[in-house]
């Protein structure tokens, strides 16, 4: 639906053009298709603006840098195409996704491949219901493990590595978990399949270091922000699987996900099973930090 409550065709932006998804194609040459060759992000709007549309579009160009994709088009340029879909699509609030791959080309060397293709589309997206959101997530640590930095670095979002976290979330899917917990080649818990983690203990918020080869979320270092603005003592510092066991309070963030509190973890309940006090208090800072920063469409 559009904003005048009418039925409005849903567009995709592909290479420079605003086009209906149902002609929208992709060739079987694509190298982020054939071997995950390319980058992405995953940003949201609310009630008509994007949050941190500028971060994430700096991160983008910055994994694609990283790999040695040559953005073709500038980042002001890609900033108003994200802006104008939504505007054609009619969404106040949406889930927006940029996907970049280094072009069409058979062959895993990529020296010849020099036609990146940039994709966005929009849509609604609901990732957890909203009763995990009051209730907690119920999370289960699996057995696949997060790359370590000298294998894939973690500051590049890459199509190829999420094949990993995949893998991970199939196994959180196959014993009933709402979320699956993934730790390092030494046994550090990392980070959820999608989502970033943090632990209360007493007054002090703990999330694991970006050395330890954990994305550095944009939504995680929102959350940093906002508690240190309330006076919250933040560390970054790793832990183990008993360190969370016996936490006060957890949550998991992420941009599809927000801020969204853990009850139990591997059976045993966080704190009393229930959101604590401070993970709360920083889901509702979030969400009034959705309502007054971002990008206007």
């Amino acid at each position: 639906m559009n904003k005048k409550g009418s039925v409005s065709q849903t567009k995709v932006y592909i290479n420079g053009q605003s086009i209906p998804k149902e002609e929208a194609s992709l060739s079987i040459y694509d190298h982020g298709f054939l071997y995950g060759d390319g980058v992405f992000e995953g940003i949201r709007a609310y009630n008509g603006k994007v949050f941190k549309l500028d971060e994430h579009l700096d991160r983008l160009y910055g994994s694609a840098h990283a790999i040695m994709i040559e953005m073709p088009i500038p980042k002001p340029e890609l900033r108003s195409a994200i802006l104008g879909l939504l505007r054609d699509n009619g969404l106040q609030s949406a889930y927006i996704r940029v996907s970049v791959s280094r072009g069409v080309g058979l062959g895993l060397d990529p020296k010849n491949i020099h036609n990146p293709t940039v994709i966005v589309m929009t849509d609604s997206l609901s990732l957890y219901p909203q009763s995990m959101y009051t209730d907690g997530l119920i999370v289960s640590t699996v057995p696949t493990r997060i790359p370590p930095p000298h294998v894939i670095d973690p500051r590049i979002k890459s199509l190829g590595k999420y094949l990993n976290n995949i893998q991970a979330k199939l196994e959180a899917n196959r014993v009933g978990a709402g979320e699956g917990l993934m730790l390092t080649v030494d046994g550090y818990v990392a980070e959820a399949t999608g989502d970033n983690i943090f632990l209360i203990r007493g007054d002090k918020l703990i999330t694991p270091p970006p050395y330890i080869g954990i994305l550095m979320g944009i939504t995680r270092n929102t959350v940093i922000d906002l508690a240190r603005r309330a006076g919250i003592e933040v560390v970054e510092s790793v832990f183990t699987l008993y360190d969370v066991y016996t936490a006060d309070e957890c949550f998991l963030t992420g941009t599809a996900a927000e801020v969204i509190p853990v009850a139990e973890v591997d059976g045993r309940k966080i704190g009393d099973g229930k959101p604590g006090t401070i993970t709360r208090q920083l889901m509702a800072d979030f969400r009034k930090e959705t309502e007054t920063v971002g990008v206007a469409y």
